[in-house]
């Protein structure tokens, strides 16, 4: 399971708070690996470059849903672009860039995404609509998951 975003821009936080709620409830359980991301793009294809099965977890903004909405999205609805920089691209780029490299890349990927109020002000804490999904979110997580994970390494 991997959570993204940037601990410094307020509900972006979301996916890495989420990474830190999963963590804590799987603590001792070695089958699953939880870890963050700040980068989108070409980083996070190498992050999930090797793993058979993938979750990730990150902020979006549609401005369609309640703030704090967890919504299950595809890998072209989830923009991982942070910059408007021509060296970034999104994820689904990403993918089918890897798949044109021949990169071992996640035949099972999941994405979670925490409607979001604000993303781009500096903050430390996520709006209260955003932190009550935090525990929603991480319980859509473990249902991803699934029951008996026994130990190894199976997915980021």
């Amino acid at each position: 399971m991997l959570g993204l975003g940037n601990p410094l821009l307020g509900d972006d936080s979301v996916g890495l708070r989420v990474a830190d709620a999963v963590s804590a409830q799987l603590a001792g359980r070695s089958a699953v690996e939880v870890d963050v991301e700040y980068n989108g793009g070409l980083r996070l294809m190498e992050r999930l470059a090797g793993y058979e099965r993938a979750i990730l977890v990150d902020a979006i903004c549609t401005g369609r849903h309640p703030p704090g909405s967890v919504l299950r999205l595809g890998p072209e609805e989830l923009d991982t672009r942070h910059s408007a920089s021509a060296h970034d691209i999104s994820l689904g780029t990403a993918l089918r860039l890897a798949a044109a490299m021949g990169l071992p890349m996640p035949g099972d990927l999941r994405i979670l995404a925490v409607e979001a109020e604000r993303v781009l002000e500096f903050d430390a804490c996520c709006t209260p609509a955003v932190a009550a999904a935090v525990p929603l979110a991480a319980a859509a997580v473990l249902a991803e998951l699934g029951p008996g994970h026994g130990p190894g390494k199976e997915e980021p």
